[in-house]
C-alpha cells in the first residue's frame, strides 16, 4: 500500500497526525546552508583566502572605480537602504548581466559564492525578491540619468565619438494576459504579437549602444529618432552628424525635420508595386554599375539608378537609389538627403547598419534581453539600461585585447571571463588570481594583471 493509503485507513479509525519533530529531535543529517542576509554593514575585508566561480567580473573593477560607480549612482537619485546602498544594489545587478545570468532568480545559484558578493561591496549577494523588486522604485528619471552619465564616461574614454549612428527597434516578446501591453511586429517570427519595444543607437565605429528606451508607446514609435538627436544634443552640446535606420522606423514628416536640421540620414523605402514596376520599366541605359571597395564582400559591384523624387510630408527633395546586384533577390530601395555623395559609399555604410543587428542577436543570446523581466515598460527600461551598461563594458575590455576590437559579448566571456578565481584579501589589498588559460597572453599584454585599482575606500585590486 502506498503512504497515502495508509493514511486514509488510520484516518477512518481515528487517528490524528503526530506532532511535527523539533530540529533537536531529528536524525543527526546533512542539513541545508542557510546564506546570510545582505546588508552593507556587515561587509569587511579581513584578512584570508577564499575561492570564486566569477573571478572574470574582477577584471572590469578598474572601469568601474575610475567612472565613480558610486557618485554615478547616486548623482541619479537611485533608491537604497541601510543594509543595501543604491551603489551596492546596482553593482549585484550589474554583476549578474556581466556574467550572463539569464533571470534575477537564477542568483540563487550564486547566493554562497563570496566572489560576487565581494563585487558589489556585500557580506552576501541579495537574494531574488529584492533584485527582483528593486526597480518598483525606480523612475524614468533615475534612468535617464544613469543613462546620460554612462554616455559622459564612455566619451572621456574616447570610445564614442559620435559620427553616425545606426538605429532600430527590437520587440521584447511576451507571453502573458496584460491587457495594456502592444502589439508590435516581431520579424523572427513573422508575426504581430504582445510585446515591449525597444529603441536602440549604436555608435557606428565603436559599436557601442550609447541610447535606449524601452517605454516607447506604439503612438510615440515615429518620434524615437528624433527624441535621439535631441538627446545627443543635450548631452554633448552638437547634433549626430549621421543616421542610419530601416525602413518604418519613422515618418517622412520627421525626415524632413532631420533634414532641416542638417543630420544626414539614410533609410529603406518599402518596396511598393509601384516602385517595383518603376524599377522594370528603367531602361538598361540608366543603369551604372559601382565598385564596394569591400574585399570580403561577394557581390562588389552592384548596378544602380539614382533620381531626386518629392516625398508627402518632406519639404524639399530626397535622393532616392535603387540598387540591384547586391544578392537579393528584389531591388533596394535607399532614401538619403546626401544628395552629393559618392553611391558606393552610400551603399557601404547602409551595410554597416547590420552591425546593430548583430548586437541585437548578441544582446538575446549573451545578455538575454528577451528574457522579459516585467509587463511593465518601465522596469524593463532599467533592465535594458544595465544592458547598455554592461555592453559598453565589454566593447572598453576587447578595445584592449590585441584582435578582439570587435568581438561579440559571449567570445570575450568564454576565452577570458568564464574562469574560476583565487582571492586573498590582505590589509588593505585584494588580490585576484586567475587560473592558467590559453588566452591569459592577451590580458598579460594588455597590462591586465599590472594594473593597480585604488578604491574609495583606500583598498587596492590587483
Amino acid at each position: 500500500m502506498s503512504d497515502t493509503a495508509i493514511w486514509e485507513v488510520l484516518r477512518q479509525e481515528g487517528f490524528s497526525r503526530l506532532p511535527r519533530r523539533a530540529d533537536d529531535e531529528l536524525p543527526d543529517r546533512p542539513k541545508p546552508e542557510t546564506a546570510a542576509v545582505a546588508d552593507r554593514r556587515e561587509f569587511s575585508l579581513s584578512p584570508g583566502r577564499f575561492g570564486t566561480q566569477l573571478g572574470g567580473l574582477f577584471l572590469f573593477l578598474p572601469w568601474l572605480v575610475d567612472c565613480e560607480w558610486p557618485a554615478l549612482v547616486q548623482q541619479a537619485g537611485f533608491p537604497g537602504t541601510k543594509m543595501i546602498p543604491a551603489p551596492q544594489a546596482l553593482l549585484s545587478l550589474l554583476g549578474l548581466k556581466l556574467c550572463s545570468c539569464e533571470r534575477k532568480s537564477h542568483v540563487m545559484d550564486l547566493v554562497l559564492d563570496p566572489g560576487l558578493a565581494l563585487f558589489a561591496g556585500l557580506n552576501a549577494p541579495p537574494k531574488t525578491t529584492y533584485l527582483s523588486t528593486y526597480s518598483d522604485r525606480v523612475g524614468p528619471k533615475m534612468t535617464e540619468a544613469l543613462r546620460a552619465g554612462w554616455l559622459k564616461e564612455v566619451r572621456r574614454h574616447k570610445l564614442v565619438e559620435g559620427q553616425g549612428f545606426n538605429l532600430d527597434f527590437h520587440a521584447i516578446p511576451y507571453f502573458g494576459q496584460d491587457e495594456f501591453v502592444e502589439r508590435h511586429y516581431l520579424s523572427k517570427r513573422s508575426r504581430s504579437q504582445k510585446s515591449i519595444l525597444v529603441f536602440l543607437a549604436q555608435e557606428a565605429e565603436s559599436q557601442v549602444v550609447c541610447y535606449s528606451c524601452a517605454d516607447v508607446p506604439k503612438r510615440e514609435q515615429p518620434d524615437q529618432v528624433l527624441r535621439f538627436v535631441e538627446f545627443w544634443r543635450q548631452q554633448t552640446g552638437k547634433l549626430p552628424q549621421e543616421v542610419v535606420f530601416d525602413s518604418k522606423l519613422t515618418t517622412f514628416a520627421h525626415l524632413s525635420r532631420l533634414n532641416q536640421m542638417d543630420v544626414t540620414f539614410m533609410t529603406l523605402r518599402r518596396r511598393s508595386a509601384g516602385l517595383l514596376r518603376q524599377v522594370v520599366n528603367t531602361p538598361r541605359s540608366a543603369w551604372r554599375t559601382v565598385h564596394l571597395d569591400v574585399p570580403h564582400r561577394q557581390y562588389q559591384d552592384p548596378k544602380v539608378f539614382e533620381q531626386r523624387v518629392s516625398l508627402k510630408g518632406y519639404e524639399g527633395h530626397v535622393r532616392q537609389m535603387f540598387i540591384t546586384n547586391l544578392g537579393h533577390e528584389e531591388p533596394t530601395i535607399l532614401l538619403t538627403n546626401d544628395l552629393e555623395g559618392a553611391s558606393s559609399k552610400r551603399i557601404t555604410r547602409y551595410a554597416q547598419r547590420m552591425l546593430i543587428e548583430n548586437h541585437l542577436a548578441d544582446a538575446v543570446d549573451f545578455f538575454h534581453l528577451d528574457a522579459l523581466s516585467s509587463a511593465v515598460a518601465l522596469k524593463v527600461d532599467f533592465d535594458v539600461a544595465l544592458t547598455e551598461i554592461a555592453s559598453g563594458l565589454y566593447r572598453l575590455l576587447a578595445r584592449q585585447l590585441n584582435g578582439y576590437a570587435t568581438a561579440k559579448a559571449r567570445q570575450i566571456h568564454r576565452h577570458f571571463l568564464d574562469t574560476p578565481a583565487r582571492i586573498e584579501i590582505g590589509e588593505r589589498r585584494v588580490e585576484v588570481q586567475l587560473p592558467k588559460r590559453a588566452h591569459n597572453p592577451l590580458l598579460i599584454a594588455a597590462g591586465v594583471g599590472q594594473n593597480k585599482s585604488p578604491s574609495p575606500g583606500g583598498t587596492t585590486t590587483s
